[in-house]
């Protein structure tokens, strides 16, 4: 019964249209009159507790070091030197994407920002190379969802909150499975621009490669800073993110001088409104959480789903068909919210590795942010790009597909997760 009236209240909530945010409150007041524990200052209490964390500081950092790489040049030097490099190849600026889309993934951490800020760079000049737009758009969509996945990525600050776990060895672990993310992207450009007729740009000289790396290196130094100040414990990842946000700014006023101090309000209130969306959806889904514990749910889950906990494998898959089916309707940072207090005892009882789970759960929701009919990646994709949204959904289809099977080929190969990160963490 408490779990129908929690799945009831929420999902009835959202089907009428109420914010996903508001609609967290009205399930936890729903629960609290269910249990009988209604009470207002419990409610509030429990709202701003939700918000007053030190790790959850990281989150604005890293929207305003993404919003500052943007509107600094940061961004489109790693676009230049990925089309210095690879640019030549057949389908190349294809490949551009993809790597410029792993290394902005090591700046900011947010797909949206990593998204529109190739969408702007890329789409026009793969359509006036003679790329199909809207294939062009589905591949960046796809590209923009590695943000979350390499470090520094806001969806493993938030799990690892939610799920009382390391983030720094969330970070480390989430490395080498980004890249392979970038690796199924790329077989699948590959295999489908094999046999385009489309003349890929000429090659870059030496002393132009020189030039692009020279100038982007400044942006380069970012990430390099951020994964040995983590790996030798010189900073938390709260303060990365304010390392990789003053950082940003310097080299974008400093160094580039493309930032101007009368940007610096647009800016800093842009950063603001997307931290506020994120930050009062982890407050209202801590009434929930709260709520989750008290009412005992995740014992009842344990014990709904024992039969699969003999077979951690098979109840690694069940989950990830279950947060996949959830990604199509809900956005990354709910989804994590409301499923991560849920799943993770079942995750301990099974005794299946938190940080391994974390890895696949966030590449999961990740791949959710470009799955209709939510899809907040193809949204931004389709507004930037001024496509259509089916054209988008057209274009990503098949990136989609090939993420999707490298996460379940992670699912039955832990050690693609396990053992880099065992390496990188030391």
């Amino acid at each position: 019964m408490t779990i129908a009236i929690f799945l009831g209240a929420l999902l009835g909530a959202m089907a009428i249209g109420v914010p996903i945010a508001y609609s967290l409150l009205l399930c936890g007041v729903a629960l609290m009159w269910h249990l009988d524990l209604f009470d207002a200052q419990i409610l509030a209490q429990n709202v701003i507790n939700g918000a007053d964390s030190f790790p959850l500081l990281a989150v604005p950092f890293f929207m305003l070091a993404g919003e500052a790489m943007n509107q600094g040049g940061l961004s489109r030097r790693i676009v230049n030197l990925a089309l210095a490099v690879v640019g030549h190849v057949r389908g190349g600026l294809g490949y551009v994407a993809i790597v410029a889309a792993c290394i902005l993934s090591a700046l900011s951490g947010s797909a949206v920002a990593d998204a529109a800020a190739l969408s702007a760079l890329l789409i026009p000049m793969m359509v006036a190379a003679g790329h199909d737009k809207a294939r062009s758009g589905g591949l960046i969509a796809a590209s923009g969802v590695i943000g979350p996945i390499i470090p520094p990525s806001i969806g493993f600050v938030i799990f690892g909150v939610a799920a009382n776990v390391s983030i720094s060895k969330l970070f480390l672990a989430g490395i080498f499975p980004g890249i392979l993310i970038g690796a199924s992207l790329w077989f699948t450009w590959w295999w489908l621009v094999r046999k385009e007729k489309v003349l890929p740009p000429p090659r870059k000289s030496k002393s132009e490669m020189l030039t692009a790396l020279r100038e982007a290196t400044w942006a380069l130094l970012l990430p390099l800073i951020i994964l040995v100040g983590l790996r030798f414990g010189i900073f938390t990842p709260t303060e990365a993110a304010v390392v990789a946000a003053v950082y940003a700014i310097f080299v974008a006023t400093v160094i580039y001088r493309e930032l101007k101090p009368s940007q610096f309000y647009a800016m800093f209130v842009s950063a603001a409104k997307t931290s506020a969306i994120v930050m009062f959806l982890v407050a209202a889904a801590m009434v929930s959480a709260w709520l989750i514990t008290v009412a005992d749910l995740p014992s009842k889950l344990v014990a709904l789903l024992e039969p699969l906990i003999a077979s951690p494998m098979l109840l690694l898959i069940v989950i990830m068909v279950l947060v996949m089916a959830v990604g199509t309707a809900m956005d990354m940072t709910p989804t994590i919210l409301i499923l991560t207090p849920v799943l993770m005892p079942v995750i301990k009882a099974a005794g299946i590795d938190p940080i391994y789970f974390g890895v696949l759960f966030i590449i999961n929701n990740s791949i959710g942010l470009i799955t209709p009919p939510v899809g907040t990646v193809l949204n931004v994709v389709a507004g930037v790009g001024r496509m259509k949204m089916d054209e988008v959904t057209r274009g990503v289809l098949p990136f989609a597909i090939a993420e999707f099977a490298m996460m379940f080929l992670m699912v039955l190969f832990p050690q693609l997760i396990i053992w880099p990160a065992r390496l990188l963490s030391g």
